[in-house]
Parts: structure tokens; C-alpha cells; sequence
């Protein structure tokens, strides 16, 4: 009787597979050839969760057969692989006929992802992707080293830096690809319509440096500090210095070893370096004592005692000073720098922010979210050329400091935003030239894609790869249909950009909505690039948490795992590299590898 039962539940299944295929049978055929069957079996499984599948997945295990769990890649292959057996078992021998093979699907996504990615290299099957810092541009060893230790993408944001540096960046990779004999490949993210606060003018011209002390409070090393004349700075590396103070090229001549530079800090302290070394246009000093000193402080050259060399500092850089916020403070968000708040204007702090389509979008009672979601906000008051949001949360701390170039998120808020902005058109031409694959950021509807299609199609580039960014909710509930338009151009791929995407969604939801966006990839057998944070405080501090090892472990799940910057970005790359490794042995995809296992080597113990 339960074998009847079955039998008819999943053959309906399958007629609904039937079903969408049907109803979405113009995106079939407005898919690229190589993508036509992907589009089939991203539709059979859209059929296939329709439904709450989770009784007749217990009914079918406790039979010992599949419970469909690891069908995303060939759908209708799993429904009447099952649907062969429970034919069987009624008494009919006649097996019905099959669209494919458990084979074809994984074959898809291995070979778009070797297409899009490159292959993977031996003894793994996930890619490094890494994110190069400005650094990049001027250093050939930094890019050679990255590659050697295991990179296989290098990604260019093109949020930062010029073509300038671009060009560079990926002039290194491709010496240091004909040097170590390997094939990294160049993604280059377009910047996209960021939503940030505007500058702080609040700040001064300053620059500060801190000594290090011990646990009791003592000295346990100085500051260092370099003094830089007009022809040193920009062209000379001054490693490991806290600071670094421009200085008139007369008085840098006069500075020898074993004197002593006295500068008036900004409190009025006078604070004594001493030097330590010296070139032709720059020296290294130490000091004992941390200071901020301001633009054209006082400088003297002390020498034995005494004072030979009088002289100021240069300009320093601006400093901004954050907008600090409480629980509870009022924040007022205008349209532009130089606007005027007409709501509760004197004592509330105000910023502007990068785009004008917020004041047009929004509607009181939304939330709102500052700096990666560390600043929580609810809109108030929206007026034509502000907004009034009142703070409900910073981050667990009394006060949060609020900054200029700080994302923020409005997760409630549909944008009528295009994709595009003028600067990626601009960058197109670039990207087209010389990069392989394009990153489209905050892509939010179909029609972004589109219109990035037209855009590399103006520029004949057919082959160049791009990579989906979802790092919104609106990408995220439009996913299958974006997915569909990007799949009339080949190669596609997904990144799951999980910053902006957990700001988004929530937090509390960020585990099943990166699950649903794995399952729906690996459906339309587009490869994933799993990206945001992974090993960050590694590349930061050298040393990673432990939560972190566990998520990039779990990246094993995706085609390629990205790496942020960060000063022991090397030591990321190595240890990532190594994890993935070891992970190919345990897990593939979802499914879990039954290898071999030391620790189930056991003997009964003998008693003594």
C-alpha cells in the first residue's frame, strides 16, 4: 500500500517538473546553448520546493531508498531513479525512461566552473580567490608570493585605486603566472550604486603614534616615527613606523645619527626622538612616549645639548573625527553635504549620504543600518531632502562612532536603482580589455543583468565571465529569474557576498539563506564563490578564531572561497590552501565522503 502511495506522490512530482518547464519554456529557449538543460533542471527543482517535501522524505528513507536530498544537480534523474525502484516493487518490470544521469549535472557545474574559474589545482577542488590590496600595484613580490602560495583568482576592486594601478596589479599577476608555470585569472568587481555616508568635516590635521607597554605599564618598546622630506615621500617604504611627519628637505639635511629631534605636540608636551637612522631624504627615530601632533609644529635639532636646526612640520593628513552616537541620539541623514536639516536642526548630529534615491524610497518606521550593521537606526521622519533616524542599537558598546564612507543598509527599502552607475560604464572599458571575469555588485532584478549584457555585448566581449553579487534581499527573493537572464550569456557564477547579505536578510537568517542560494546554484549548476570575512581575522592578526577555521572549512561547499586583504594575507592563503585540502577527503558538495577513518581503528580493550 505505502509503496503505491509513494509511487503516485512522486510521479506527480515529476509531472510538475513537467509543468514549469512548460510555463518558463521561453527562458528555456532564451538560454545560451551550453546553459539550456541547466535552465531545465534550475526550473525541475524550483517544481520540486514548491512543495514541503519533508513526510515523504521519512516515509521514503524508512523504505531504504533516496529521500531526494542530494538531487539539486540532476532533479528529474532522482525523481525516476526512486520512481524505477517503487515501479519494481509493485510488480511492473518495465522501467520508465530517464532524462539523464546522475552524471550529467556534476559534469555541468565541474566544467562552467573550470570555464568561469579555471581549473582547480591538484588535490583540491575549491578555488582561491584573494582580493588584492593598493600595495599590489608596487609590489611584484606580494603578487608572485600569493600566487605561488595557492591563489587562483585575483580580484581588483574597482571601488579603490585607478587604471593606474589596475594595470599593474594585473601586469604582476600575469609575470608571476609565466614565472611559477600557473593560470590565476583576474575577477574585477564593479563598484555598483554603494550606499555610504558622506565626508565628516569634523577633524583636524594630525598625526599619532603610541608606545607599547607591558602588563605593569613599562616601556616594552618605543614608537617609531619617520621624518620624510618632499622627494622621499610616495617613492620610499617605511615599514613598522607608527608615523609618519613631512619635514622641510633643509632641515631633513641637517639631522644626523644619535640626535635628538624635540617636537611640540598638540597638548603643548614636548616630546624628544631620538634618531636611529638616517638617508638622504629621510630619518628613523624612537620615542618613548606616545604624542599627536598637529600640522606645522614646532621642530628642533638637538645635537650634544644644544640646539642647531630650528623648523616646522609639514601638513599631515586630515583626521576626521566620527559622529559618536548613543542609544536613543538622533541622527539626521540629508541629501546633500551642504543642505541645511529643517527637522530638529542645533544639537542633533547630521551626515549626508552618496545617494539621492534613499530620501524618495524610504518611509518612517523602516530600519536602518550604519558601518556593516554595527549601528542600528528606525526612521523617524522622511523629508524630501533628510531623514530623522533615531538609534536603537550600537553594537553592545555605550557609543558607537559614526564616520564618513561607512555602508548603510536599508533592508526594507525597494530601490529603483539601476546596477550601473556612470563610473562602471567608464570602467567597462577597462575591465572588457583586460580582465577575464566582471563582478556585477548589487544587482537587484533581472534587468540589471540585462543591461550589463548589453553593455559587454557594445564592447565585444562575448567570453568575458561575470560573477552575480546577492548581497541584498531583493537579489536574494529575484534570485531564480536573475539567475535565467544571466544564463543567456556563458560563463555565470554567484558570489554569495555575505556582509551586506546578513545586514539584509538578518543575521538570524544569513545560515539558511546562503544554504537556499547553494541549493538553487548547484540546481542551475552555476558555480558559487563563497566570500566575506573568511579568515579575516587571520589575514588581519596572523592568528584565525575558531569559528573562522570551521567556516572555511565549510567552503567547501562552493567552487571558489575569497579572501580578504590584510597584512597576513600570505599566511590566509597557506592556511586556507591546507583546509581545503584535508576537506576534499571528507566532504563533497553537501555529501559527506566515507573515507577511511584513523579514529575508527578500535580494539576492545583489554582489561590490566
Amino acid at each position: 500500500m505505502e509503496t503505491g502511495t509513494l509511487l503516485a506522490e512522486l510521479k506527480e512530482l515529476r509531472a510538475s517538473c513537467l509543468v514549469m518547464e512548460r510555463e518558463f519554456q521561453t527562458s528555456i529557449a532564451e538560454a545560451c546553448p551550453q546553459s539550456r538543460r541547466s535552465v531545465e533542471n534550475l526550473l525541475d527543482y524550483l517544481a520540486l520546493r514548491k512543495h514541503d517535501l519533508r513526510d515523504l522524505q521519512s516515509r521514503l528513507a524508512a523504505q531504504g531508498l533516496s529521500s531526494l536530498g542530494r538531487t539539486e544537480s540532476s532533479v528529474r534523474a532522482g525523481l525516476d531513479a526512486v520512481i524505477n525502484i517503487l515501479e519494481r516493487l509493485s510488480g511492473d518490470d518495465t522501467a520508465p525512461g530517464t532524462s539523464g544521469d546522475f552524471k550529467t549535472g556534476p559534469a555541468a557545474l565541474a566544467r562552467n566552473a573550470n570555464h568561469l574559474l579555471g581549473p582547480a589545482p591538484k588535490g583540491r577542488t575549491v578555488r582561491i580567490m584573494v582580493t588584492l590590496p593598493s600595495e599590489a600595484a608596487q609590489s611584484y613580490e606580494l603578487v608572485k608570493g600569493l600566487v605561488e602560495d595557492g591563489t587562483d583568482v585575483i580580484r581588483i576592486n574597482c571601488a579603490h585605486d585607478s587604471e593606474t594601478e589596475w594595470a599593474r596589479m594585473i601586469a604582476h599577476m600575469k609575470q608571476a603566472n609565466q614565472e611559477t608555470g600557473k593560470n590565476c585569472k583576474v575577477l574585477m568587481d564593479l563598484a555598483g550604486p554603494k550606499l555610504r555616508t558622506g565626508p565628516v568635516h569634523r577633524g583636524h590635521h594630525v598625526a599619532r603614534w603610541r608606545v607599547a607597554r607591558d602588563a605593569r605599564g613599562f616601556l616594552s618598546a618605543p614608537a617609531r616615527i619617520a621624518l620624510v622630506g618632499k622627494l622621499a615621500a610616495g617613492t620610499e617604504a617605511f615599514p613598522g613606523c607608527d608615523a609618519q611627519l613631512p619635514l622641510n628637505e633643509n632641515t631633513l639635511h641637517m639631522i644626523a645619527l644619535a640626535d635628538t629631534i624635540r617636537i611640540k605636540d598638540s597638548r603643548g608636551r614636548t616630546r624628544e626622538l631620538a634618531v636611529v637612522e638616517k638617508s638622504a631624504h629621510s630619518c628613523i627615530c624612537t620615542c618613548d612616549r606616545g604624542a599627536y601632533v598637529m600640522s606645522r609644529a614646532d621642530v628642533s635639532i638637538i645635537r650634544e645639548g644644544k640646539e642647531i636646526e630650528k623648523g616646522h612640520l609639514g601638513e599631515l593628513p586630515f583626521v576626521e573625527e566620527p559622529i559618536r552616537l548613543h542609544q536613543g541620539s538622533l541622527l539626521i541623514l540629508t541629501k546633500e553635504e551642504t543642505s541645511t536639516p529643517k527637522a530638529k536642526p542645533g544639537h542633533v548630529p547630521h551626515i549626508s549620504c552618496t545617494l539621492a534615491e534613499v530620501f524618495s524610497s524610504t518611509r518612517p518606521g523602516q530600519p536602518i543600518f550604519f558601518d556593516d550593521g554595527k549601528i542600528e537606526g528606525r526612521i523617524r521622519e522622511v523629508h524630501p531632502d533628510h531623514l530623522l533616524v533615531e538609534i536603537v542599537h550600537t553594537g553592545g558598546a555605550a557609543a558607537a562612532k559614526l564616520g564618513s564612507a561607512k555602508g548603510i543598509n536599508l533592508p526594507e527599502t525597494d530601490f529603483s536603482l539601476e546596477a550601473l552607475t556612470g563610473k562602471d560604464r567608464q570602467d567597462l572599458d577597462f575591465v572588457a580589455a583586460h580582465a577575464d571575469i566582471v563582478g556585477l555588485s548589487f544587482v537587484r532584478r533581472p534587468e540589471d543583468v540585462d543591461e550589463l549584457l548589453k553593455e559587454i555585448a557594445a564592447r565585444g566581449k562575448k567570453g568575458l565571465g561575470i560573477i552575480l553579487k546577492i548581497e541584498n534581499r531583493s537579489a536574494f527573493d529575484r534570485l531564480p529569474h536573475i539567475m535565467m537572464a544571466a544564463m543567456r550569456h556563458h560563463p555565470v557564477g554567484i558570489m554569495v557576498a555575505r556582509g551586506d547579505l546578513a545586514i539584509e536578510v538578518g543575521f538570524e537568517r544569513l545560515a539558511e539563506v546562503q544554504e537556499e542560494i547553494l541549493w538553487l546554484s548547484e540546481a542551475a549548476h552555476i558555480p558559487v564563490i563563497w566570500a566575506t570575512q573568511v579568515l579575516e581575522t587571520l589575514a588581519k592578526t596572523g592568528m584565525p578564531s575558531r569559528a573562522e577555521v570551521t567556516d572555511a572549512a565549510m567552503g567547501v561547499r562552493a567552487e571558489c572561497v575569497m579572501l580578504n586583504k590584510g597584512p597576513h594575507i600570505r599566511d590566509a592563503v597557506r592556511f586556507l590552501d591546507d583546509i581545503l585540502h584535508r576537506m576534499r577527503a571528507h566532504h563533497l558538495k553537501k555529501r559527506s565522503m566515507l573515507r577511511r577513518l584513523a579514529v575508527a581503528q578500535i580494539k576492545h580493550a583489554v582489561a590490566t
